[in-house]
Protein backbone atom coordinates (compact mmCIF):
# COMPACT_ATOMS: atom_id res chain seq x y z
CA UNK A 1 0.00 0.00 0.00
CA UNK A 2 1.37 3.32 -1.16
CA UNK A 3 2.46 5.40 2.11
CA UNK A 4 1.88 9.09 2.59
CA UNK A 5 5.15 11.26 3.82
CA UNK A 6 4.46 13.99 6.13
CA UNK A 7 7.95 16.56 4.82
CA UNK A 8 8.27 19.52 7.33
CA UNK A 9 10.27 22.29 6.19
CA UNK A 10 11.80 24.13 8.96
CA UNK A 11 14.75 25.16 7.77
CA UNK A 12 14.39 29.11 7.43
CA UNK A 13 16.91 31.26 9.54
CA UNK A 14 13.75 34.05 10.21
CA UNK A 15 15.34 37.06 8.29
CA UNK A 16 12.22 38.22 7.51
CA UNK A 17 10.76 37.90 11.15
CA UNK A 18 13.68 39.67 12.60
CA UNK A 19 14.63 37.81 15.47
CA UNK A 20 17.97 36.00 16.63
CA UNK A 21 15.78 32.95 17.23
CA UNK A 22 14.15 31.00 13.60
CA UNK A 23 10.48 31.92 13.64
CA UNK A 24 9.61 27.95 13.67
CA UNK A 25 11.68 27.76 17.37
CA UNK A 26 9.61 30.44 18.56
CA UNK A 27 7.00 29.86 21.10
CA UNK A 28 3.19 30.24 20.75
CA UNK A 29 0.37 29.09 23.51
CA UNK A 30 2.94 27.18 25.63
CA UNK A 31 4.95 25.16 22.43
CA UNK A 32 7.53 26.04 19.39
CA UNK A 33 5.83 26.47 16.13
CA UNK A 34 7.76 23.35 15.52
CA UNK A 35 5.82 21.34 17.76
CA UNK A 36 2.21 22.30 16.69
CA UNK A 37 3.15 21.53 13.32
CA UNK A 38 4.29 18.50 14.05
CA UNK A 39 1.46 17.04 16.10
CA UNK A 40 -0.84 18.04 13.63
CA UNK A 41 1.01 15.51 11.09
CA UNK A 42 1.29 13.19 14.20
CA UNK A 43 -2.19 13.40 14.80
CA UNK A 44 -3.20 12.99 11.48
CA UNK A 45 -4.48 9.36 10.92
CA UNK A 46 -3.33 9.49 7.06
CA UNK A 47 -0.12 10.39 7.63
CA UNK A 48 1.99 7.30 8.21
CA UNK A 49 5.76 8.80 8.42
CA UNK A 50 7.35 12.56 9.19
CA UNK A 51 10.22 13.77 7.72
CA UNK A 52 11.96 17.05 9.24
CA UNK A 53 14.03 19.73 7.60
CA UNK A 54 15.77 21.72 10.06
CA UNK A 55 18.25 25.03 10.06
CA UNK A 56 21.63 22.61 10.57
CA UNK A 57 22.56 25.32 13.16
CA UNK A 58 19.77 24.63 15.36
CA UNK A 59 19.91 20.71 14.96
CA UNK A 60 20.66 20.50 18.52
CA UNK A 61 16.94 22.49 19.71
CA UNK A 62 15.19 20.01 17.35
CA UNK A 63 16.81 16.97 18.87
CA UNK A 64 15.23 18.55 21.46
CA UNK A 65 11.74 18.98 21.08
CA UNK A 66 11.62 15.53 19.75
CA UNK A 67 13.09 13.95 22.81
CA UNK A 68 10.78 15.75 24.98
CA UNK A 69 7.60 15.24 22.67
CA UNK A 70 8.02 11.28 21.67
CA UNK A 71 6.72 11.42 19.14
CA UNK A 72 5.85 7.98 16.74
CA UNK A 73 6.43 8.78 13.64
CA UNK A 74 9.28 10.71 13.21
CA UNK A 75 11.37 8.99 10.55
CA UNK A 76 14.11 11.49 9.39
CA UNK A 77 15.65 14.91 10.34
CA UNK A 78 17.83 15.97 8.31
CA UNK A 79 19.54 19.33 7.72
CA UNK A 80 18.00 21.89 5.36
CA UNK A 81 19.74 23.95 2.37
CA UNK A 82 20.87 27.40 2.04
CA UNK A 83 16.94 27.90 0.14
CA UNK A 84 13.58 26.21 0.26
CA UNK A 85 13.72 24.59 -2.58
CA UNK A 86 16.89 22.79 -1.94
CA UNK A 87 15.74 22.04 1.66
CA UNK A 88 12.19 20.30 -0.29
CA UNK A 89 14.35 18.18 -2.33
CA UNK A 90 16.18 16.86 0.40
CA UNK A 91 13.27 16.17 2.07
CA UNK A 92 11.94 14.40 -0.84
CA UNK A 93 15.16 12.72 -1.45
CA UNK A 94 15.08 10.98 1.79
CA UNK A 95 12.36 8.77 0.44
CA UNK A 96 13.42 5.31 -0.85
CA UNK A 97 9.99 4.36 -1.38
CA UNK A 98 9.66 3.65 -5.63
CA UNK A 99 6.22 5.40 -5.32
CA UNK A 100 4.89 7.37 -2.50
CA UNK A 101 2.82 10.29 -1.78
CA UNK A 102 4.16 13.40 -0.34
CA UNK A 103 2.74 16.51 1.70
CA UNK A 104 5.35 19.04 1.60
CA UNK A 105 4.21 21.71 4.43
CA UNK A 106 5.79 25.52 5.75
CA UNK A 107 6.81 24.37 9.46
CA UNK A 108 5.50 28.63 9.60
CA UNK A 109 1.66 27.44 9.11
CA UNK A 110 0.84 25.92 12.61
CA UNK A 111 -3.08 25.96 11.85
CA UNK A 112 -2.91 23.49 9.46
CA UNK A 113 -6.13 21.06 10.08
CA UNK A 114 -6.68 17.27 9.81
CA UNK A 115 -9.60 18.22 6.97
CA UNK A 116 -6.98 19.57 4.73
CA UNK A 117 -4.43 16.75 5.18
CA UNK A 118 -7.57 14.15 4.23
CA UNK A 119 -8.58 16.55 1.05
CA UNK A 120 -5.14 16.43 0.33
CA UNK A 121 -4.62 12.70 0.50
CA UNK A 122 -8.12 11.92 -1.08
CA UNK A 123 -7.18 13.91 -4.07
CA UNK A 124 -3.84 12.42 -4.54
CA UNK A 125 -6.18 8.95 -5.68
CA UNK A 126 -6.98 11.01 -8.72
CA UNK A 127 -4.27 13.45 -9.46
CA UNK A 128 -0.48 13.29 -9.48
CA UNK A 129 -0.11 17.23 -8.03
CA UNK A 130 -2.48 19.44 -5.43
CA UNK A 131 -2.09 22.74 -4.37
CA UNK A 132 -4.14 24.38 -1.23
CA UNK A 133 -5.59 28.07 -1.62
CA UNK A 134 -8.18 30.47 -0.87
CA UNK A 135 -9.79 32.65 -2.71
CA UNK A 136 -8.73 36.16 -2.82
CA UNK A 137 -10.83 38.40 -0.62
CA UNK A 138 -8.61 42.05 -1.67
CA UNK A 139 -8.54 43.27 -5.07
CA UNK A 140 -5.12 42.59 -6.65
CA UNK A 141 -3.21 45.63 -8.55
CA UNK A 142 -0.49 45.10 -10.89
CA UNK A 143 2.23 48.25 -9.86
CA UNK A 144 4.95 49.50 -12.20
CA UNK A 145 6.65 52.79 -10.47
CA UNK A 146 4.20 53.42 -8.38
CA UNK A 147 1.54 53.45 -10.94
CA UNK A 148 -1.10 50.54 -11.75
CA UNK A 149 -1.07 48.59 -14.79
CA UNK A 150 -3.29 46.27 -14.12
CA UNK A 151 -6.01 44.79 -12.17
CA UNK A 152 -6.62 41.05 -12.92
CA UNK A 153 -9.84 39.50 -12.62
CA UNK A 154 -10.02 39.01 -8.58
CA UNK A 155 -12.67 35.70 -9.25
CA UNK A 156 -9.37 34.08 -10.76
CA UNK A 157 -7.25 34.44 -8.39
CA UNK A 158 -6.19 32.44 -5.04
CA UNK A 159 -3.91 32.77 -2.43
CA UNK A 160 -1.66 29.82 -1.86
CA UNK A 161 -0.73 28.32 1.04
CA UNK A 162 0.37 24.74 1.82
CA UNK A 163 0.83 21.81 1.67
CA UNK A 164 1.77 20.95 -1.70
CA UNK A 165 1.67 17.60 -2.72
CA UNK A 166 2.45 15.29 -4.98
CA UNK A 167 3.42 11.97 -6.05
CA UNK A 168 6.83 10.48 -5.13
CA UNK A 169 8.18 10.03 -8.70
CA UNK A 170 6.59 13.44 -10.42
CA UNK A 171 8.20 15.93 -7.48
CA UNK A 172 11.35 14.12 -7.94
CA UNK A 173 11.11 14.71 -11.61
CA UNK A 174 10.34 17.75 -11.47
CA UNK A 175 13.51 18.93 -9.11
CA UNK A 176 15.90 17.11 -11.19
CA UNK A 177 14.57 18.82 -14.18
CA UNK A 178 14.95 22.16 -12.32
CA UNK A 179 18.24 21.34 -9.96
CA UNK A 180 20.11 24.40 -12.17
CA UNK A 181 17.24 26.42 -11.47
CA UNK A 182 17.10 29.10 -8.61
CA UNK A 183 14.61 30.91 -9.31
CA UNK A 184 11.42 28.73 -8.15
CA UNK A 185 10.24 28.35 -4.27
CA UNK A 186 7.17 26.92 -4.78
CA UNK A 187 6.69 23.01 -5.53
CA UNK A 188 3.74 23.44 -7.65
CA UNK A 189 5.49 25.85 -9.97
CA UNK A 190 8.09 23.35 -10.96
CA UNK A 191 5.08 21.26 -12.11
CA UNK A 192 3.31 23.84 -13.77
CA UNK A 193 6.64 25.56 -15.68
CA UNK A 194 7.79 22.03 -16.85
CA UNK A 195 3.97 21.26 -18.10
CA UNK A 196 4.72 17.97 -16.01
CA UNK A 197 0.57 17.49 -14.57
CA UNK A 198 -2.12 18.91 -13.91
CA UNK A 199 -2.17 20.55 -10.55
CA UNK A 200 -5.58 20.15 -8.57
CA UNK A 201 -6.49 22.81 -6.07
CA UNK A 202 -7.80 21.87 -2.30
CA UNK A 203 -9.73 24.37 -0.58
CA UNK A 204 -7.95 25.48 2.36
CA UNK A 205 -8.66 27.55 5.64
CA UNK A 206 -8.20 31.08 6.36
CA UNK A 207 -6.98 30.17 9.27
CA UNK A 208 -3.76 28.23 8.01
CA UNK A 209 -2.43 31.45 8.34
CA UNK A 210 1.50 31.87 7.98
CA UNK A 211 4.02 33.03 10.45
CA UNK A 212 6.09 35.50 8.56
CA UNK A 213 6.48 39.32 10.97
CA UNK A 214 6.41 39.77 14.52
CA UNK A 215 2.66 40.67 14.46
CA UNK A 216 1.67 37.46 12.91
CA UNK A 217 2.91 36.07 16.36
CA UNK A 218 -0.02 37.83 18.20
CA UNK A 219 -2.49 36.77 15.75
CA UNK A 220 -1.31 33.22 15.90
CA UNK A 221 -1.26 33.17 20.14
CA UNK A 222 -4.90 34.59 19.53
CA UNK A 223 -5.94 32.15 17.16
CA UNK A 224 -4.67 29.02 19.45
CA UNK A 225 -6.59 30.91 22.33
CA UNK A 226 -10.05 30.12 20.76
CA UNK A 227 -8.82 27.71 18.54
CA UNK A 228 -11.14 24.08 19.44
CA UNK A 229 -10.67 20.83 17.63
CA UNK A 230 -13.11 18.23 16.54
CA UNK A 231 -13.19 14.94 18.67
CA UNK A 232 -10.90 12.20 17.63
CA UNK A 233 -13.79 9.56 16.15
CA UNK A 234 -11.39 6.86 15.62
CA UNK A 235 -10.26 6.09 19.17
CA UNK A 236 -12.00 2.06 20.25
CA UNK A 237 -13.88 2.73 23.41
CA UNK A 238 -12.92 -0.74 23.92
CA UNK A 239 -9.55 0.26 25.15
CA UNK A 240 -11.17 1.49 28.20
CA UNK A 241 -11.09 -1.85 29.54
CA UNK A 242 -9.51 -1.71 33.35
CA UNK A 243 -8.86 1.81 32.82
CA UNK A 244 -9.49 3.34 35.96
CA UNK A 245 -11.56 6.56 35.97
CA UNK A 246 -12.34 9.18 38.66
CA UNK A 247 -15.75 11.30 37.65
CA UNK A 248 -16.24 14.27 39.75
CA UNK A 249 -20.02 15.58 39.03
CA UNK A 250 -20.65 12.68 37.96
CA UNK A 251 -24.59 12.17 39.30
CA UNK A 252 -26.01 14.17 36.82
CA UNK A 253 -26.08 14.67 33.22
CA UNK A 254 -22.64 14.97 31.03
CA UNK A 255 -21.09 13.02 33.75
CA UNK A 256 -23.24 10.28 34.74
CA UNK A 257 -23.78 9.90 31.10
CA UNK A 258 -19.95 9.36 30.51
CA UNK A 259 -19.72 6.88 33.72
CA UNK A 260 -22.33 5.01 32.20
CA UNK A 261 -20.82 4.79 29.10
CA UNK A 262 -17.33 3.82 30.03
CA UNK A 263 -18.68 0.96 32.55
CA UNK A 264 -20.26 -0.23 29.43
CA UNK A 265 -17.06 -0.73 27.61
CA UNK A 266 -15.00 -2.33 31.06
CA UNK A 267 -13.74 0.48 32.69
CA UNK A 268 -13.21 0.65 36.42
CA UNK A 269 -15.35 4.15 37.23
CA UNK A 270 -15.55 5.78 40.61
CA UNK A 271 -18.52 8.63 40.72
CA UNK A 272 -18.93 11.44 43.35
CA UNK A 273 -20.08 14.94 43.51
CA UNK A 274 -21.62 17.32 46.07
CA UNK A 275 -24.90 15.61 46.49
CA UNK A 276 -22.26 12.21 47.82
CA UNK A 277 -20.62 14.66 49.71
CA UNK A 278 -17.48 15.66 47.95
CA UNK A 279 -17.14 19.64 46.54
CA UNK A 280 -15.13 20.12 44.18
CA UNK A 281 -14.85 23.97 45.62
CA UNK A 282 -12.92 21.68 48.63
CA UNK A 283 -9.08 20.99 47.79
CA UNK A 284 -9.37 18.88 50.87
CA UNK A 285 -12.92 16.87 49.66
CA UNK A 286 -10.87 16.15 46.14
CA UNK A 287 -7.82 15.26 47.99
CA UNK A 288 -9.76 12.80 50.16
CA UNK A 289 -11.64 11.31 47.50
CA UNK A 290 -9.08 10.40 44.80
CA UNK A 291 -7.00 8.91 47.61
CA UNK A 292 -9.69 6.44 48.54
CA UNK A 293 -9.67 5.48 44.79
CA UNK A 294 -5.82 4.79 44.91
CA UNK A 295 -6.06 2.94 47.92
CA UNK A 296 -8.80 0.73 46.67
CA UNK A 297 -7.72 0.15 42.92
CA UNK A 298 -3.72 1.23 43.41
CA UNK A 299 -3.53 3.48 39.82
CA UNK A 300 -6.05 6.46 38.64
CA UNK A 301 -5.61 6.72 34.72
CA UNK A 302 -8.18 9.62 34.05
CA UNK A 303 -9.69 12.18 36.48
CA UNK A 304 -12.41 14.07 34.91
CA UNK A 305 -14.02 17.21 36.54
CA UNK A 306 -17.88 17.99 35.13
CA UNK A 307 -19.19 20.05 37.89
CA UNK A 308 -20.67 23.22 37.10
CA UNK A 309 -23.51 25.54 38.36
CA UNK A 310 -25.15 27.40 35.42
CA UNK A 311 -27.02 30.90 37.01
CA UNK A 312 -28.23 34.08 35.42
CA UNK A 313 -28.08 37.61 36.92
CA UNK A 314 -26.81 41.45 36.08
CA UNK A 315 -23.74 41.07 38.53
CA UNK A 316 -25.27 44.26 40.46
CA UNK A 317 -27.73 42.73 41.22
CA UNK A 318 -26.79 39.16 42.33
CA UNK A 319 -25.39 38.02 45.82
CA UNK A 320 -21.80 38.14 46.15
CA UNK A 321 -22.04 34.86 48.48
CA UNK A 322 -23.86 33.04 45.67
CA UNK A 323 -21.27 34.60 42.66
CA UNK A 324 -18.19 33.86 45.04
CA UNK A 325 -19.51 30.25 45.56
CA UNK A 326 -19.96 29.63 41.42
CA UNK A 327 -16.87 30.65 40.94
CA UNK A 328 -15.20 28.21 43.66
CA UNK A 329 -17.28 25.32 41.84
CA UNK A 330 -16.83 26.39 38.07
CA UNK A 331 -13.11 27.43 38.23
CA UNK A 332 -11.99 27.05 41.56
CA UNK A 333 -12.74 23.02 41.14
CA UNK A 334 -10.90 22.56 38.16
CA UNK A 335 -7.94 23.92 39.66
CA UNK A 336 -8.55 21.85 42.65
CA UNK A 337 -8.97 18.64 40.33
CA UNK A 338 -6.29 19.07 38.60
CA UNK A 339 -3.95 19.79 41.34
CA UNK A 340 -5.11 16.86 43.14
CA UNK A 341 -4.68 14.26 40.31
CA UNK A 342 -1.21 14.67 39.43
CA UNK A 343 0.74 12.30 41.75
CA UNK A 344 -2.05 10.21 40.90
CA UNK A 345 -1.64 10.41 37.04
CA UNK A 346 2.38 10.52 36.71
CA UNK A 347 2.30 7.17 37.59
CA UNK A 348 -0.04 6.36 34.84
CA UNK A 349 0.74 9.00 32.24
CA UNK A 350 -2.63 9.40 32.53
CA UNK A 351 -5.02 12.31 31.57
CA UNK A 352 -7.42 15.10 33.04
CA UNK A 353 -10.52 16.26 31.25
CA UNK A 354 -11.86 19.49 32.43
CA UNK A 355 -15.57 21.09 30.30
CA UNK A 356 -16.45 24.56 28.98
CA UNK A 357 -18.99 26.26 27.65
CA UNK A 358 -19.40 28.17 23.74
CA UNK A 359 -19.34 31.30 26.12
CA UNK A 360 -16.21 30.84 27.10
CA UNK A 361 -14.70 32.83 23.68
CA UNK A 362 -17.22 36.32 24.57
CA UNK A 363 -18.57 36.94 27.82
CA UNK A 364 -22.57 36.92 27.64
CA UNK A 365 -24.41 39.44 29.17
CA UNK A 366 -26.64 37.76 32.47
CA UNK A 367 -23.85 35.37 32.49
CA UNK A 368 -20.84 37.15 33.69
CA UNK A 369 -19.45 34.58 35.90
CA UNK A 370 -20.15 31.40 34.02
CA UNK A 371 -18.80 32.65 30.90
CA UNK A 372 -15.78 34.23 32.82
CA UNK A 373 -15.11 31.06 34.65
CA UNK A 374 -15.25 28.90 31.54
CA UNK A 375 -12.65 30.82 29.92
CA UNK A 376 -11.04 30.60 32.98
CA UNK A 377 -10.94 26.99 32.11
CA UNK A 378 -9.35 26.94 28.90
CA UNK A 379 -6.60 29.47 30.06
CA UNK A 380 -5.70 26.76 32.71
CA UNK A 381 -5.85 23.56 30.85
CA UNK A 382 -3.52 25.57 27.80
CA UNK A 383 -1.11 26.58 30.49
CA UNK A 384 -1.11 23.18 32.35
CA UNK A 385 -0.42 21.47 29.13
CA UNK A 386 2.97 23.26 29.43
CA UNK A 387 3.38 22.26 32.51
CA UNK A 388 2.55 18.99 32.64
CA UNK A 389 4.33 17.70 29.21
CA UNK A 390 7.74 16.54 31.53
CA UNK A 391 5.04 14.77 33.87
CA UNK A 392 3.32 12.74 30.99
CA UNK A 393 0.62 14.02 31.68
CA UNK A 394 -2.38 15.30 28.89
CA UNK A 395 -5.29 17.61 30.16
CA UNK A 396 -8.02 18.41 27.61
CA UNK A 397 -10.99 20.98 28.16
CA UNK A 398 -14.32 19.66 26.25
CA UNK A 399 -16.46 22.34 24.71
CA UNK A 400 -19.57 20.78 23.72
CA UNK A 401 -22.72 22.79 22.33
CA UNK A 402 -26.32 23.30 24.40
CA UNK A 403 -26.45 20.17 25.71
CA UNK A 404 -30.20 18.43 27.26
CA UNK A 405 -29.00 18.46 30.66
CA UNK A 406 -30.72 18.78 34.22
CA UNK A 407 -28.74 21.80 34.56
CA UNK A 408 -29.75 23.73 31.20
CA UNK A 409 -33.34 22.22 31.93
CA UNK A 410 -33.11 24.37 35.22
CA UNK A 411 -31.43 27.65 33.95
CA UNK A 412 -33.89 27.42 30.63
CA UNK A 413 -36.76 25.57 30.81
CA UNK A 414 -37.91 23.24 27.89
CA UNK A 415 -36.11 23.98 24.58
CA UNK A 416 -36.74 22.45 21.52
CA UNK A 417 -35.13 18.61 21.77
CA UNK A 418 -33.46 19.01 18.19
CA UNK A 419 -31.85 22.01 19.03
CA UNK A 420 -29.85 20.40 21.75
CA UNK A 421 -27.31 17.95 21.88
CA UNK A 422 -27.67 14.64 23.53
CA UNK A 423 -25.59 14.14 26.72
CA UNK A 424 -24.70 10.73 25.30
CA UNK A 425 -22.32 12.25 22.44
CA UNK A 426 -20.94 14.50 24.78
CA UNK A 427 -19.80 11.18 26.57
CA UNK A 428 -18.49 9.55 24.02
CA UNK A 429 -16.21 12.51 22.85
CA UNK A 430 -14.69 12.47 26.09
CA UNK A 431 -14.02 9.50 26.65
CA UNK A 432 -12.27 9.22 23.01
CA UNK A 433 -10.40 12.15 23.89
CA UNK A 434 -8.85 10.59 26.99
CA UNK A 435 -7.55 8.03 24.77
CA UNK A 436 -6.19 10.23 22.31
CA UNK A 437 -2.87 11.67 22.48
CA UNK A 438 -3.80 15.08 22.39
CA UNK A 439 -2.94 17.68 25.22
CA UNK A 440 -4.13 21.44 25.54
CA UNK A 441 -7.29 20.66 22.97
CA UNK A 442 -10.40 22.51 23.34
CA UNK A 443 -12.58 19.87 22.04
CA UNK A 444 -15.60 20.51 20.23
CA UNK A 445 -18.50 18.31 20.27
CA UNK A 446 -21.84 19.51 18.26
CA UNK A 447 -24.70 17.93 16.85
CA UNK A 448 -23.32 17.56 13.37
CA UNK A 449 -20.29 16.31 14.50
CA UNK A 450 -19.20 12.46 12.54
Amino acid sequence: MIKNYGIILASGTGSRYGSDVPKQFIKIAGKTILEHTIEVFENASEIDKIIVVITPEYRHVAENILLKNKYLKISNLLNGGETRKDSSFIGINSIDDEEANVIIHDCARPFLTNRIITDCVNALKKYDAIDVAIPATDTVIEVEDNIISNIPNRSKLQRGQTPQCFKLSLIKKAHELSKDDKNFTDDCGLIVKYNLAEVYVVNGDVENIKVTYPSDIFMADRLFQIRSHDFPNDKCLDDLKDKVIVIFGGTKGIGESTSDLALKYGAKVYVTSSSLGCDVSSYSDVENYLKEVFNETGKIDYVINSAGILRMGKLAERNIDEIIHDINVNYVGSVNVAKASIPYLQKTEGCILLFASSSYTRGRALYSTYSSTKAGVVNLTQALAEELASENIRINVINPERTATPMRLKAFGNEPPESLLQPEKVAEASLKTLLSNLTGQVIDVRRNND
